[in-house]
């Protein structure tokens, strides 16, 4: 069990049963009575974002996760279609669950699952990726006079980044996840 002061961004607790990531964190010392700490929840079956208030004394319960390896197959509609590698099921993760990751989820790539109870709620990719450019356009040498040095690439997965003006189609660019930068040529 964990504590008000336990909890942090991206601890994932339980409240009635479903898993909550906690994705802001306010403590607040009232004047006579003890502190309390605004939170704002997401759940993660269902998506929606709640704000709760947790007081000194209250007791959160830990949520249990395991991670799991999958493959990703396909995209279809707003619908990521997986296959286990271990017992080679298929399930399903919608767009609201993964979120900004699917911008650099390619088919056949290995991703690791997150699970609550067995049943998968969320995808963590590694810190960067490589993806193949498949539309950019020329670099022109007056661009950068400016200091304007990059240019706007597509991904193999729709997205679009900006990269430095030497990047052409067919280059293979390693992004990063968690801020969607462009790091370097793979």
């Amino acid at each position: 069990m964990l504590t008000m002061n336990d909890l942090k961004i991206d601890t994932v607790i339980v409240l009635d049963g479903e898993p909550f990531v906690v994705q802001t964190t306010q403590h607040v010392q009232m004047g006579r009575g003890g502190a309390i700490l605004r939170t704002k929840l997401k759940n993660l079956i269902s998506g929606n974002v709640l704000e709760k208030t947790f007081k000194s004394g209250d007791k959160i319960e830990l949520a249990e996760l395991s991670r799991t390896k999958a493959n990703f197959l396909y995209k279809e509609g707003v619908n990521f279609h997986f296959m286990d590698n271990q017992s080679f099921e298929q399930f399903i993760l919608s767009q609201d669950q993964i979120g900004e990751i699917s911008n650099y989820v390619k088919d056949e790539s290995d991703v690791e699952i997150l699970n609550f109870k067995e049943r998968p709620l969320a995808v963590n990719l590694p810190p960067k990726v490589d993806l193949k450019v498949t539309s950019a356009p020329p670099g022109v040498r007056g661009n950068t006079a400016r200091g304007n040095v990059t240019k706007p690439a597509v991904l193999e997965t729709g997205h679009t980044v900006q990269v430095p003006l030497f990047v052409e189609v067919g280059d293979l660019v390693r992004i990063n996840t968690e801020t969607g930068e462009y790091v370097e040529r793979a």
